[in-house]
């Protein structure tokens, strides 16, 4: 973000006035300006307090109320600063390209409607943040032990979820800087018209990281499904028939090949953090995920298994 605040007035520095408009009124003429240094600087230092502020009030709220009420500081930062990262970027391309090509900033284009359309986007974002942590809330784990007992009639599901925060950070960095690529582009900031590779090649790689930074496992009586990224769309599915057991490993991403998706090996494994890990095999191959409770997930699985056999 701060890199992308400061490198966007400094790539078109030679196209812009020594102070630049960063006020305008109602009628969408310049009223106030900075000179260039503050406008560049100003932004960054706005967003890096913003964000210092808010990572200390996350692990302030996380220590005074345990490991399980993270949720409710942490799910509003995790939704507004998006909201807020989008805007601030946004603004500061708005601002930029309202400023090209005129010597005195009084004769700035009025940045009313790219920053309208920055607010409908940073908002839109937001709501698919907000939406998608209400998808996909863990079911209580049936039974217990490497084997449980299945009483005839009912219905038993396992659920778990778990994301990787550093894999996501990069996906929203990436994604950040596929959104200022494409309004540096399109609002003339760089010489690429239309920026489509610069803005496809971010945007595409912040999909992909973005998918595999989170994933969905559950264990029914249709077999395993595992979903991935916020919404668990892409998914993989396993009948009971089809797998041949489940067990728990220990795997670290060193063994794993990294994080993320991984084929190796071992076979395949998804790879959100090291530690205990649910192992399905299939046909003759692996497939792992790092997840909580895979004890549960595994002996539910096999209990399934022993029950249709």
């Amino acid at each position: 973000m701060l890199v992308l605040l400061v490198a966007m007035p400094l790539a078109a520095r030679g196209r812009l006035p020594d102070r630049m408009a960063t006020h305008w009124n109602g009628a969408g003429k310049a009223d106030g300006s900075m000179p260039f240094w503050a406008a560049v600087l100003f932004p960054a230092l706005f967003w890096a307090a913003l964000s210092t502020g808010a990572l200390v009030a996350a692990r302030r709220a996380g220590a005074g109320a345990g490991a399980g009420a993270g949720g409710g500081t942490g799910g509003w930062l995790r939704v507004g600063l998006p909201i807020l990262a989008l805007g601030v970027v946004g603004v500061q391309a708005a601002v930029v390209r309202a400023n090209l090509d005129v010597t005195d900033w009084h004769e700035a284009g009025s940045a009313d409607g790219w920053i309208v359309a920055v607010v409908i986007l940073a908002l839109t974002v937001g709501g698919l943040v907000w939406l998608s942590r209400r998808t996909g809330h863990a079911l209580p784990a049936e039974g217990g032990g490497p084997l449980m007992e299945l009483p005839e009639g009912q219905r038993v599901a396992w659920f778990s979820r778990l994301s990787s925060p550093a894999l996501q950070a990069v996906g929203a960095f990436l994604g950040i800087a596929a959104l200022a690529a494409g309004a540096a582009s399109l609002g003339g900031i760089t010489g690429l018209q239309p920026g489509i590779p610069l803005t496809a090649g971010f945007g595409l790689a912040a999909l992909l990281c973005l998918t595999f930074a989170s994933v969905q496992v559950r264990v029914g009586e249709k077999g395993l499904r595992v979903g991935f990224g916020p919404f668990g769309w892409p998914a993989r599915r396993w009948s009971v028939a089809d797998i041949e057991s489940a067990r728990v490993e220990q795997r670290t991403p060193a063994q794993a090949g990294g994080w993320g998706y991984r084929i190796n090996g071992l076979g395949t494994t998804v790879m959100l953090r090291g530690g205990t890990c649910l192992v399905v095999r299939s046909r003759g191959r692996d497939f792992a995920v790092s997840v909580d409770d895979a004890e549960r997930g595994a002996a539910l699985l096999n209990s399934l298994r022993a029950l249709k056999s």
